[in-house]
């Protein structure tokens, strides 16, 4: 697949790859692909940016 790299902490990716196989995913980056989907897709129903932030504030991403 070509298109935007994003990179990461090699900890963090050994991490992610262990969380993949352990879910059995095909891959490791069907299992990153897969988590972005699902947090994107929680931030897209809210209906202000307020919402947006809490949300944001619940999953630990921000203070």
């Amino acid at each position: 697949m070509f298109g935007p790299k994003v990179k990461l902490d090699r900890d963090l990716y050994q991490r992610l790859q262990r969380c993949a196989e352990a879910a059995g995913y095909s891959s490791t980056e069907e299992f990153i692909r897969h988590a972005l989907e699902k947090a994107a897709a929680a931030l897209d129903d809210a209906d202000s940016e307020e919402e947006v932030k809490k949300r944001l504030q619940g999953l630990g991403y921000i203070d």
